[in-house]
């Protein structure tokens, strides 16, 4: 069903895939046709550099929830933000329980509505949509790209190139600056054929994602739809595949449009937004993935990564053997602090799941919801363990399901119908019960994202599923089921979406600021602390070593009820690696107490008496080293860092807590590398094999500043043994012209108050 090519390959007149090889008599040479591509003609409308390689980009709009948009506004303000220069949308679908924390949650919520106000933006309040289906509905545009503080910002469907980054990139952008990378390759998504009943749009995202994930074949490129099979899905089901991107680690992502999606901005009383898109002529692509959607079946990711897929059929058939080999893999992830079971699960041949859950911006969409309200049309989930809960993407979705007696179908089984949350996916929100088994249509099912914490014993799991399967496991009282079995339950129904819900309640400046407004500041929200520049040395403690496969965002900052933590930068820090390293918070402070003591004019083993013994080795072995030259400052190794969410936490807390460099064999996503490097921290890469220190050693960086100013890319680095020095070697890679000063400046709110 899935199919990747070994080399690029051409793509005539939108339909015939010719090898790169065979492409000699096309007329076009390979450089020309990658121009033909959509991707680097949006790219390049959007480009400020005038180097079609070296892009820097300035996007239309920007989003961000509260999780995210205090600590960018508070960036920007820093560096003299008077007026928001683009349409920036500001929703509140994260914390929007207000569950924990008093009054966090609200009085962030507050600041968002008075920043609005006060900057010329637009304020979306809790439970009115999450981020990304408020985006669809009112911001993306044909050819348009959107820039947004959260990893799913994905609208290529609808034609708009969306990135998600973390939130100093949006910072770049309130400031008029730009965001630099090097032209992207463009990976095509070649779809054939059209989708059985009973497939949805999860099925097809992670029978992709299973397919590229582990070998990277997208990884930092762009995955451009394409092909005949894309003429026989919804608006709805592109969506709902184009989101699911993210898990690929791909950059962004775009589509072909057609007269559905001329009728997705009809609906949306937005036609004017809509552009006709495709590739030119002839296009050249530097990969191929080619999906069958014919042969697609229901699919299942198990825990704990999107990337662990199966069919359900296949599942089902070899249920011990899977279900064995996922308890090997998750002890890696959990390091064996539980005993994790699955198997225990299979009751007369079957495995029976506890928990269902269609939810947020992958499975809240109508059609989604519309197809599981057929499957579960007069059945009951049931009054034993198994549950399940609804969450519409937004408020008119909700009401459309109102109308159409979607919703009523659905609340006649038990289910529940809950308000637009995002809390399922990243774990605030119908936290499984200790040993449960959630199956879910949102995007992840990371270690640890239901709220599970693995030193108080607790350990829950999610696996991935499309809402129609999970409404036919619903129907059979928690026995996994593919939708396939049921497929003549599964109608079609016709979206009407009605704008005056937001005219009535969505705060619109349009882009009017107001300076007259006072931001209204809650007394947890608070200032980033003072950080200082790059030292010509440095010294580093290693305080956690992390060798699992992948190490997600979550584990190095939890999420779930710790993000009401988020709009105070110490406060959010006393929680990094708290799910994977409990030890990491009270080693990284001691080790910052002997910088703060430096930055304070005294000798540093004033603030940690162990460190004298390495400051003296450093000083014989380079006599040029002084307490004025010197820093201190800590450092984690992990194999692969930074899958998962755009959240800047997973760096700015490490920072905050005296961290000065990551080092990766290599980094999950560019986003994560990039928060690093806005946050002045090194992105230092060591060559996989056996490694030259171990947890608490420490190491050595000789004239790190200069290094960095000149361009080095081969850093020298020594590791400090009973007082002797072995050499090792470590690479930064590639850092633009503003990156190398932003580090240099010791992070970018530095960098923009020189």
């Amino acid at each position: 069903m899935i199919k990747l090519h070994d080399t690029g390959a051409f793509l005539k007149n939108g339909t015939e895939l010719i090898p790169e090889a065979q492409g000699a008599d096309l007329g076009v040479s390979k450089e020309e046709a990658k121009k033909n591509t959509i991707a680097y003609g949006i790219l390049q409308n959007h480009n400020k550099s005038g180097n079609a390689e070296k892009l820097n980009i300035r996007f239309d709009k920007l989003t961000s929830h509260d999780i995210t948009f205090v600590g960018i506004i508070q960036t920007a303000r820093a560096s003299g933000l008077k007026k928001f220069p683009m349409p920036y949308v500001l929703t509140n679908c994260h914390n929007s329980l207000c569950a924990v924390g008093g009054t966090i949650n609200e009085d962030d919520h507050v600041f968002g509505l008075t920043c609005a106000k006060r900057y010329g933006g637009m304020y979306v309040p809790p439970h009115m949509a999450v981020i990304h289906q408020f985006a669809r509905e009112m911001l993306a545009t044909g050819g348009g790209m959107i820039l947004g503080s959260d990893s799913h910002t994905r609208y290529g469907a609808l034609g708009t190139m969306a990135v998600g980054e973390g939130g100093p990139e949006l910072v770049k952008q309130l400031l008029e600056q730009t965001y630099d990378i090097d032209m992207p390759g463009v990976i095509a998504i070649y779809m054939t054929g059209e989708p059985a009943r009973g497939v949805g749009p999860q099925d097809v995202a992670l029978a992709i994602i299973g397919a590229v994930f582990k070998n990277g074949y997208v990884k930092n490129k762009v995955m451009e739809f394409v092909g005949p099979g894309v003429k026989n899905l919804s608006a709805d089901f592109r969506i709902g595949v184009d989101v699911m991107t993210t898990e690929t680690t791909c950059l962004s992502s775009i589509w072909q449009t057609d007269d559905e999606i001329k009728e997705f901005y009809e609906i949306h009383k937005r036609p004017g937004d809509y552009k006709e898109l495709a590739p030119g002529a002839v296009a050249y692509y530097d990969g191929v993935v080619e999906v069958d959607l014919s042969k697609i079946k229901p699919m299942i990711a198990l825990p704990f990564h999107p990337s662990n897929t199966y069919t359900i059929e296949e599942l089902n058939a070899n249920l011990d053997d899977i279900l064995a080999d996922c308890e090997k893999k998750a002890q890696v992830s959990l390091d064996g602090a539980v005993d994790f079971k699955l198997r225990n699960k299979i009751k007369n041949g079957k495995l029976m799941v506890e928990q269902g859950i269609i939810a947020g911006c992958a499975g809240g969409g109508f059609e989604n919801i519309c197809a599981a309200a057929d499957i579960l049309n007069g059945a009951s989930i049931g009054p034993d363990e198994f549950t399940l809960s609804v969450y519409p993407a937004s408020v008119p979705v909700y009401m459309e399901l109102i109308k159409n007696g979607a919703a009523a179908k659905i609340l006649q089984t038990g289910a529940i119908m809950k308000t637009a949350f995002c809390g399922p996916c990243f774990g605030a929100g119908d936290t499984p019960a200790n040993n449960e088994l959630s199956i879910r249509h949102s995007t992840r099912n990371f270690p640890n994202r239901e709220g599970s914490k693995l030193q108080s014993g607790q350990i829950a799991s999610v696996a991935l599923m499309d809402a129609r399967s999970i409404a036919a496991t619903a129907a059979n009282k928690g026995v996994l089921t593919p939708a396939t079995d049921v497929p003549e339950k599964i109608g079609k129904y016709k979206y009407f979406f009605d704008k005056t819900i937001y005219d009535n309640r969505v705060f619109d400046s349009k882009g009017v600021a107001d300076e007259s407004v006072e931001v209204k500041f809650g007394p947890n929200i608070k200032d980033w602390p003072a950080m200082v520049e790059l030292p010509e040395n440095m010294i580093l403690r290693v305080v956690s070593e992390i060798h699992d496969p992948v190490t997600t965002t979550d584990e190095l900052i939890p999420s779930g009820e710790t993000s009401s933590y988020r709009s105070n930068p110490l406060g959010l820090a006393e929680f990094a690696l708290s799910r994977k390293d409990p030890e990491y918070v009270g080693r990284a402070k001691t080790v910052q107490k002997a910088q703060k003591a430096l930055e304070e004019g005294k000798d540093p083993a004033e603030g940690f008496a162990e460190i004298a013994d390495v400051v003296n080795a450093v000083k014989a072995f380079d006599s040029s080293v002084d307490l004025k030259n010197l820093g201190i400052g800590s450092t984690i190794f992990a194999v692969k860092p930074g899958d998962g969410s755009a959240r800047e936490q997973a760096a700015s807390c490490q920072k905050v807590l005296g961290g000065w460099a990551n080092i990766a064999n290599e980094y999950a996503t560019k986003r994560y590398r990039s928060n690093l490097i806005n946050w002045g921290m090194l992105p230092f890469i060591i060559p996989e094999g056996e490694l030259p220190f171990k947890n608490l050693d420490y190491i050595f960086l000789p004239g790190i500043r200069t290094a960095v100013k000149d361009k080095v890319d081969d850093i020298k680095a020594y590791v400090i043994k009973d007082g002797q020095m072995k050499e090792f070697g470590l690479k930064l890679g590639q850092l633009t012209d503003a990156e190398r000063e932003i580090i240099l400046d010791g992070c970018l709110i530095n960098y923009n108050r020189v």
